[in-house]
């Protein structure tokens, strides 16, 4: 089930209605964490089965940026010209990690805090890359993948389309 615009409005409203100050949800493919502070909701979420992949044109399953190699959950999401920013020829070691919704990307927790990751850095699957904000809400970034950050596609407080290359990482063999 897919929630629209107006879904997440009729939301907000009901939990502005209670006095609840936090609301824990989790599905089989998200959880999604929601407390009110001083200045209004503020949003956890985590995803918790790995994307799919877009059929190609050829109706295959490809990864990002035409790379040769078996399909990584990490690459998830398609390569439309939504994503062609940050879409470049990757080696086969080179793993995309992509923006799970349309939003804006930032690197660091709040402005003026250390980013999550610098290039060089080594991450794990679960570690938090960076945050897309989106209608106001923060969803956290995993990398997907164990590795080491080998490039940034998207500056930080710069839009990302749904789906394109936030950064990309050097898997482990």
């Amino acid at each position: 089930m897919d929630l629209t615009n107006a879904d997440v409005a009729d939301i907000l409203a009901l939990l502005d209605s209670l006095p609840y100050d936090e609301l824990d949800l989790e599905t089989p493919r998200f959880r999604l964490t929601l407390r009110r502070g001083p200045g209004g909701w503020t949003q956890s979420t985590e995803i918790l089965s790995p994307p799919h992949a877009l059929p190609g044109v050829d109706g295959t399953l490809a990864p990002s940026g035409g790379a040769k190699g078996p399909f990584t959950p990490a690459e998830g999401a398609g390569d439309g010209a939504e994503g062609a920013e940050g879409a470049g020829e990757v080696d086969g070691e080179l793993v995309a990690v992509r923006a799970p919704l349309p939003g804006t990307f930032y690197r660091a927790p709040r402005p003026g805090a250390a980013p999550f990751v610098e290039v060089g850095s080594r991450v794990a699957a679960d570690t938090v890359i960076g945050i897309v904000e989106t209608m106001k809400l923060m969803n956290s970034v995993h990398a997907g993948v164990a590795g080491t950050v080998a490039e940034f596609c998207v500056a930080n407080a710069e839009f990302a389309a749904h789906g394109a290359a936030l950064l990309r990482i050097r898997a482990d063999q």
